[in-house]
């Protein structure tokens, strides 16, 4: 049942009384909004600093940044207006397939020894496979159910996988152009024991100025996951700019109609 008092339009449901307001029809979930933004960030946060304390500053960057921009476009559209599986989803399990075959193309070649080498930081084989063999697929799946069923967290989720994994792997193609931090010199794989007492073997060099060769550790199939995950950035955005100037088209016409009462 609706009825229009003061000029604005109002749904009666049977256990709670909300409006039509500016961009959405939704109850005042203001606190649930708040909360999930709360556990987005915690995620973050989490990720952020799991990184940081078993490998270094380099996961803390990108994860910490990704995952900051990530936060805002999710907040600024799906948290608000949940966007049609039918649109999302197909764009989010392109990115997470391509993504896994690019994995596939980093773990053949050492990207984990690699940037250890290249950052003087200790990430083993044995953490790039739980990471991105074992959490990270387990993760897709429940994102792509979450997605399915339009829960706002599985945006943000989705969000931080267009932006991180999506458009962030161009980073590739700027690796081979460093001065890898252990042995820069030396084109052959070398062993380290590294200040925090992890010992890695078989540290391979990508460093353009002593191999010769510009290649890093699955630079080949980089951008394979960039192109759904760019793709997505521009039609979430896109849809949603439509579906808000939609709502602000039918509120001003709800807001000229005459007082009727309830009806």
């Amino acid at each position: 049942m609706r009825c229009r008092l003061r000029g604005q339009t109002w749904h009666l449901g049977e256990a709670y009384l909300f409006r039509v307001n500016g961009d959405s029809m939704k109850p005042n979930d203001t606190l649930t909004e708040i909360g999930n933004i709360a556990f987005a960030f915690a995620f973050i946060v989490l990720a952020a600093a799991l990184g940081y304390r078993y490998i270094g500053l380099p996961p803390l960057i990108i994860v910490g940044g990704s995952g900051l921009i990530g936060l805002l476009a999710w907040s600024a559209t799906y948290l608000k207006r949940p966007t049609s599986p039918e649109i999302i989803l197909p764009c989010f399990l392109l990115t997470v397939a391509a993504l896994e075959i690019h994995m596939m193309e980093e773990y053949l070649t050492g990207f984990g020894p690699a940037m250890s080498r290249l950052f003087n930081i200790t990430w083993t084989e044995r953490g790039f496979l739980i990471v991105f063999a074992f959490v990270g697929p387990a993760l897709y799946a429940l994102t792509a159910i979450g997605l399915f069923y339009r829960i706002r967290l599985a945006g943000f989720l989705a969000w931080f996988i267009f932006i991180g994994p999506g458009v962030a792997e161009f980073t590739h193609f700027i690796f081979p152009l460093l001065k890898p931090a252990i042995d820069p010199e030396t084109p052959q794989k070398v062993s380290h024991l590294f200040p925090n007492g992890v010992y890695i073997s078989q540290l391979p060099n990508y460093y353009l100025h002593t191999t010769g060769t510009y290649y890093f550790a699955g630079m080949y199939t980089a951008i394979l996951p960039m192109i759904p995950g760019i793709y997505a950035v521009y039609r979430l955005l896109k849809e949603d700019r439509q579906r808000k100037a939609f709502v602000v088209r039918e509120d001003q016409k709800t807001s000229e109609m005459p007082l009727t009462g309830l009806r």
